[in-house]
């Protein structure tokens, strides 16, 4: 679908910046075809297509599509593609209902039972009446957006970016849905300082009209191109800060974007300070507390790991923002490959290079910082909250968000065992100073009463923060198992105790050092004799699985060890159950 914007094409640059990086990790006589991206991320267009879009290029004559986009394959595959690929292209292939070639999509009424889909959305029709159409300014695989100008109302003379989707590509009940959620998201987010402002919708019998802000600033990834490629660090953090606060205020709303990429992020103008606003909703969802979604959508140099596994929620955001990152600092993209499937293996098995230039003239803090973004494992990954406290971007005193996250963490706390609210304290004690920022920040959200907060703390946060959005992804079911923490009051200290994750900390460079100090203050007040009978019961397994605590107890007092104290922080998962049992 089209972008949300005037875009202004770049010629000059077209071969820098990011750009460098094809040449760099490809043979210079490689030759790989490139083709417009639709505004809702490659996926739009099936990812076995081989074929440029039926559209006309938005692009003048002879400049081609940006070379930071996707680049198109060959004709055919050479060899059927491995795995994790041959899954990935099946799915996208379901999800459009599409062929191995690109075909062209039916008409109403045509074949495949298309009639049969009910494309009403129920929006209003008189589209034309109140706006009268410009020039078109961006243009996708599904649609394209024009510029538009209101004709009465409180928008009239208001330049606005009309967004037409084009029923006759609606060819699945899930291509439907896409765009009436996508609505729904635009409207109940719609406000929000760094997100496209959302007007209205309408409909006709051809076409869906979704009437947005328009932005004339262009997008991020050509001022990453007019730039050379990257950005200074000072300038980069301004650009992070901005896409950080977005999926924060996002991801307490329980909505996920999916497709967070520099084509989606928009300068409302041409100002070098011009504020930035994400567009394109339309692969996004609702996510509701401790569910994971696992359709495989998003733009192939920006999916994160767990997409591809099929098991993902909000964290997806920031590895996406985290390569947007990289990329800024260096000029180019953390995981290449030639084709879309090659991308998907780099994302899954490589690391990105930070040894190269510029990395060794980059500031410890920002790769720091860019590591702890593109952790593979999810759980170990930053949230948007916590990222704005890290100390790569404190000097700029952002704004940090309440963290849906702590809500998950102090509904796992108290309903835990005493044991394991012990093991928590003694490392909550041992946290340093800089991990105390965020808990700080979160602690405050929250309006404690003399230094207290209970569970009416956490309900009324949630209420400041709520919007429709909210209360379709049901954020505040989790309050319903929080319900114990009404019977009784939470200092700072037992709120740090109760909303660390050990995965994350795990991720730090001075993890084994807060690990020893935590074991410390648990001997001192915490640990006591206990037995592989009662750790089995304290995870509510049998006795078949007694032998897996047998090396956690020390044999001199019968008290965990500190290998015992790690592993019980962690749990018993499925993994070290069948683990064990293979053994």
């Amino acid at each position: 679908m089209g972008h949300c914007c005037s875009k202004g094409v770049t010629v000059d640059n077209h071969d820098n910046g990011v750009a460098a990086a094809d040449r760099q990790q490809r043979p210079p006589s490689s030759a790989v075809q490139t083709r417009p991206t639709a505004g809702n991320g490659v996926v739009r267009t099936p990812a076995h297509s081989f074929t440029a879009s039926p559209w006309q290029s938005p692009y003048p004559a002879g400049v081609e599509p940006s070379p930071a986009r996707t680049p198109g394959k060959k004709s055919k595959w050479p060899f059927p593609p491995p795995s994790p690929a041959k899954p990935i292209m099946s799915s996208f292939m379901k999800r459009q209902a599409g062929t191995p070639t690109a075909s062209p999509i039916p008409e109403e009424g045509g074949e495949g039972g298309e009639s049969q889909l009910d494309k009403s959305f129920g929006f209003p029709k008189n589209f034309t009446a109140k706006y009268e159409l410009g020039k078109e300014v961006g243009r996708g695989h599904f649609g394209h957006t024009c510029w538009a100008k209101g004709k009465k109302g409180e928008l009239k003379n208001q330049q606005v970016a009309v967004k037409i989707i084009s029923k006759a590509k609606m060819t699945t009940a899930i291509s439907i849905e896409d765009v009436r959620r996508e609505v729904k998201i635009l409207k109940a987010l719609s406000g929000y300082k760094n997100l496209i402002k959302f007007y209205d919708s309408f409909e006709d019998a051809h076409n869906v009209y979704i009437v947005m802000e328009l932005c004339e600033g262009g997008e991020l990834l050509e001022r990453i191109l007019s730039r050379g490629g990257r950005y200074t660090e000072e300038d980069a953090k301004k650009i992070v800060v901005q896409m950080l606060s977005i999926a924060g205020f996002c991801h307490l709303q329980g909505v996920v974007h999916r497709d967070m990429k520099p084509e989606n992020f928009l300068f409302t103008t041409r100002d070098d300070d011009s504020p930035l606003k994400v567009i394109d909703f339309g692969l996004s969802d609702f996510t509701r507390p401790d569910h994971r979604l696992n359709d495989i959508v998003g733009s192939a140099y920006y999916v994160a790991p767990e997409v591809l596994h099929r098991s993902y929620s909000v964290e997806a955001d920031i590895w996406s923002i985290g390569v947007i990152t990289y990329i800024l600092l260096c000029g180019s993209r953390p995981f290449w490959a030639r084709t879309e499937s090659g991308i998907f293996r780099s994302v899954l098995r490589a690391d990105p290079n930070f040894d190269d230039l510029p990395w060794p003239v980059v500031s410890v803090e920002a790769k720091d910082f860019v590591k702890r973004l593109l952790n593979k494992d999810h759980r170990k990954r930053m949230t948007a909250a916590q990222a704005l406290t890290h100390p790569w971007l404190r000097d700029l005193n952002s704004v940090v968000p309440l963290d849906a996250m702590i809500y998950k963490l102090v509904k796992s706390y108290i309903r835990a065992t005493p044991l394991k609210r012990a093991a928590l304290k003694a490392l909550s004690k041992a946290l340093t100073d800089d991990e105390l920022i965020y808990l700080r920040a979160q602690f405050k959200l929250l309006q404690p009463k003399d230094g207290w907060v209970s569970l009416d703390n956490f309900k009324m946060a949630l209420m400041r923060n709520a919007t429709d959005a909210m209360r379709e992804s049901r954020v505040a079911d989790i309050l319903i198992l929080m319900e114990p923490l009404s019977y009784k009051k939470m200092d700072f200290e037992e709120f740090c105790a109760a909303a660390i994750s050990i995965y994350q900390l795990e991720a730090l460079e001075n993890w084994e050092d807060i690990a020893s100090a935590a074991f410390q203050n648990f001997e001192r007040e915490g640990n006591r004799v206990t037995s592989v009978e009662e750790l089995a019961h304290e995870f509510n397994l049998g006795s078949t699985a007694h032998s897996l605590f047998k090396d956690w107890i020390r044999v001199s007092d019968e008290k965990l060890s500190f290998l015992g104290y790690t592993k019980f922080l962690h749990g018993v998962t499925i993994r070290s159950l069948s683990t064990r049992n293979r053994q």
